[in-house]
C-alpha cells in the first residue's frame, strides 16, 4: 500500500486590508468627497467626465465598493427594495416583469433584493422583512395586510406598494382585475357559439388568488344566458390532464378557459390525444399571451395581458421614498384584451 502524506497546513497569510474611499481618492488624485458623489451617482455635483471615469477605474483597481450601511446612515435610509419572492409559481409573463422592474430600479439607483418567504405569512412575514430596514417593499396584496403595511412603516420602509386585486390600507396600490380576464375569455367562447364551457381551477398552491376571480369572472360573463360554466379542477402534470381529457366528452363540454396558456397548452395537447379535434370538438383559449402559443398548431386564442412598465412602477417608488407622508396612490393594471386565434 502506498500511503500519501497529508500535505503541511498553509501558513497563514496576512489579512489584506480593505480598500476604502480614501485609498479611491488618493489613486485617482481627488479627493474622498469627489469619490463619494462619483460612486453614489449624486447629481447634484457636477463632475466632468473624465475626472468620474478616473475614480471609476481607481476603485476597479483597488477592488472598492461603497459601504452600503454608511451610505444609508449619511442618507438616513437604505436603498434598498424588497421584493418578496412570490408564493405562488411564476410564470414567464411575470418574470419579465420583474425582470424590467429591478432594471428600471437599479437606474434610479436603489438595489433589489428578493425575499424568500417559504413557511412567513402576513404579519410574520413584515416583520422578518422588516430586520433588513428597506427603504420600500412591493408585495402581493394577499401577503400583506393594514397591519402589516404599519409594521414596515415604524422600521423606515417610506414606501409599501401592494399588487392584487384589492388595495390595503395605508399603501400603495396597483390593482388587477382578474375577473376581467375570465369575464373576457368566456364572453369570448360564448360569442363563438359555445354553450357548456369549462374553466379550469389549477390545483397548485398560491394560485387561488388569481384562478378564484377569473372563475367568478366566466360566471358573470354567462350569468342570464342558456350557457353553463363547469369548474375543472388541474393539477399542472400530463397524467392529470390526460385525466381530464378521457372526461370531456362524459362532461359534455364544448369549450375551456384554461386560466392561463401554459395550463391551454397542456390540456389541448392532452385533448388531442384523447381523439378530439381542436376547436371542433373543443375550443380552448387561454391567457398570458405567451409566444409558445402562436407556435402551436392550431395557433391558441388567448387573453393579452398588460402589466405595468417597469419604469412606471420604479417612479411610482421613487415619489412614495421622497415623500413618505403623501396619500396613497391608486392604479389599475392588468389590461385585457382577447386575442382570437384558430384553437376558438
Amino acid at each position: 500500500m502506498v500511503q500519501i502524506p497529508n500535505p503541511p497546513p498553509p501558513e497563514p497569510s496576512a489579512a489584506r486590508s480593505v480598500p476604502t474611499s480614501a485609498d479611491v481618492a488618493r489613486l485617482a488624485g481627488v479627493s474622498r468627497a469627489t469619490v463619494s458623489y462619483v460612486l453614489n451617482n449624486t447629481g447634484a455635483v457636477r463632475i466632468s467626465e473624465p475626472t468620474r471615469r478616473r475614480v471609476r477605474e481607481a476603485a476597479r483597481e483597488l477592488g472598492y465598493v461603497p459601504h452600503a450601511a454608511a451610505r444609508s446612515l449619511r442618507a438616513g435610509h437604505s436603498r434598498m427594495v424588497l421584493m418578496p419572492a412570490p408564493s405562488f409559481p411564476a410564470g414567464p409573463l411575470y418574470s419579465r416583469f420583474l425582470s424590467g422592474l429591478q432594471r428600471a430600479l437599479g437606474r434610479l439607483d436603489y438595489t433589489v433584493v428578493q425575499y424568500g418567504t417559504v413557511g412567513v405569512h402576513g404579519d410574520e412575514a413584515a416583520r422578518a422583512w422588516a430586520e433588513l430596514r428597506p427603504v420600500a417593499v412591493l408585495a402581493p396584496g394577499s401577503d400583506l395586510g393594514p397591519q402589516g403595511v404599519e409594521i414596515l412603516k415604524r422600521s423606515g420602509a417610506r414606501a409599501v406598494v401592494t399588487l392584487g386585486p384589492e388595495a390595503v390600507e395605508g399603501a400603495h396600490a396597483l390593482l388587477t382585475d382578474q375577473e376581467g380576464v375570465g369575464r373576457g375569455a368566456t364572453r369570448h367562447l360564448y360569442d363563438r357559439g359555445r354553450r357548456r364551457i369549462g374553466v379550469v381551477v389549477p390545483a397548485e398552491r398560491g394560485l387561488d388568488v388569481f384562478s378564484a376571480p377569473r372563475l367568478d369572472g366566466a360566471r358573470q360573463a354567462v350569468a342570464g344566458t342558456d350557457a353553463t360554466v363547469t369548474e375543472l379542477p388541474l393539477r399542472y402534470e400530463e397524467g392529470d390532464a390526460a385525466r381530464l381529457a378521457a372526461l370531456w366528452r362524459p362532461l359534455g363540454l364544448d369549450a375551456v378557459f384554461a386560466y392561463n396558456d401554459e395550463y391551454a397548452m397542456l390540456l389541448m395537447r392532452a385533448l388531442q390525444d384523447e381523439g378530439l379535434d381542436i376547436p371542433g370538438d373543443a375550443a380552448v383559449i387561454g391567457a398570458d399571451d405567451l409566444m409558445l402559443g402562436r407556435l402551436l398548431r392550431p395557433r391558441l386564442s388567448t387573453v393579452h395581458l398588460e402589466l405595468p412598465a417597469g419604469r412606471d412602477l420604479a417612479a411610482l417608488v421613487d415619489r412614495a421614498v421622497h415623500d413618505p407622508g403623501a396619500a396613497p396612490e391608486r392604479h389599475k393594471v392588468l389590461g385585457a384584451t382577447v386575442v382570437h386565434r384558430e384553437s376558438s
